[in-house]
């Protein structure tokens, strides 16, 4: 209750001390505004390749190819297997004849190229299953798990493309989280140091608050204040520029490359927002303790 009580005198101390140290509070706000805004864009990008990701992932089906020598009774036992796999979401049985009608299409104008191989002696294409997991990701432990599996020839997925792009998002979140801490680091010495400085300038007031009776707590929560404040400050300024910076760029984008879809920019600006708040206010936070619990001497 006492922290509400002098709420407002922790704030009005803390904002005097922020206008005395002006410069070396512009410099933490700045640390802290580009370190977020690196973060930010990080967060936009992560955002936008796992939208891409996930485009690509569910369009990725795994096709199997059957052996030609397969009965009918073997088709639908395999099928029947297929079908209990608990990963799998969707089955569906192409034949040979319908694989003949859909490269003839592929083929347009050059379709009567394909005329003579509709008896299904001459048709060398394969009865096929193509199958679609509830998972992406499950997608080539399923495939060699059927690849297994009797009246199998071969299974195709596009085994190389799709684990390059399972490696690229994995990539692409550690580095982001690597990239956070390393700057949140930065930001945190930064803010530390000044309010080491601010301490330092106060230790004569300190001195005599402490004569008086002041709590250890009642001195350090402007310094907090002061910290939290420069962490919001400088966790609202990158919010702001990456707004209307993505506004612009996806809009720019979606006229050049209209095939893809992009993350609209209210969703990523309040996702980065619930990411780059808090974490702006607690590197100040941090850095204001770090910086009173080593130097102030209470």
């Amino acid at each position: 209750m006492r922290i509400i009580k002098n709420f407002g005198y922790f704030l009005l101390v803390s904002l005097r001390s922020l206008v005395r140290n002006r410069w070396m509070s512009l410099a933490s706000i700045g640390v802290v505004s580009v370190t977020l805004l690196l973060l930010g864009i990080f967060i936009i990008v992560n955002y936008n390749v796992d939208l891409f990701a996930r485009q690509i992932k569910e369009q990725v089906e795994i096709v199997v190819h059957v052996k030609h020598e397969t009965t009918d009774d073997d088709l639908e036992r395999l099928r029947v297997r297929i079908i209990e796999i608990p990963e799998i979401r969707e089955v569906r049985f192409v034949s040979r004849r319908e694989a003949l009608e859909r490269l003839k299409e592929s083929f347009g104008d050059k379709a009567y190229l394909l005329d003579g191989y509709e008896d299904d002696e001459l048709n060398p294409l394969r009865d096929s299953f193509e199958i679609r997991t509830t998972i992406p990701e499950d997608i080539p432990v399923v495939a060699r798990r059927i690849q297994s599996f009797t009246a199998v020839e071969w299974v195709d997925y596009g085994e190389d493309i799709l684990e390059q792009l399972f490696t690229v998002t994995q990539g692409i979140r550690t580095g982001v989280f690597f990239f956070a801490v390393i700057l949140g680091f930065t930001a945190l010495f930064l803010i530390a140091n000044t309010i080491k400085l601010t301490v330092i300038n106060r230790s004569d007031e300190i001195m005599i608050m402490k004569y008086v009776g002041a709590t250890d707590w009642f001195i350090r929560w402007p310094f907090l204040f002061e910290g939290m404040i420069m962490g919001l400050m400088g966790a609202v300024i990158p919010l702001v520029a990456l707004n209307y910076g993505y506004t612009v760029l996806a809009e720019w984008l979606q006229t050049q490359v209209m095939f893809l879809a992009f993350v609209p920019s209210q969703m990523v600006i309040y996702e980065a927002s619930r990411i780059l708040v808090p974490m702006g206010v607690l590197i100040g936070g941090a850095g204001s303790m770090f910086s009173t619990h080593r130097f102030l001497k209470v």
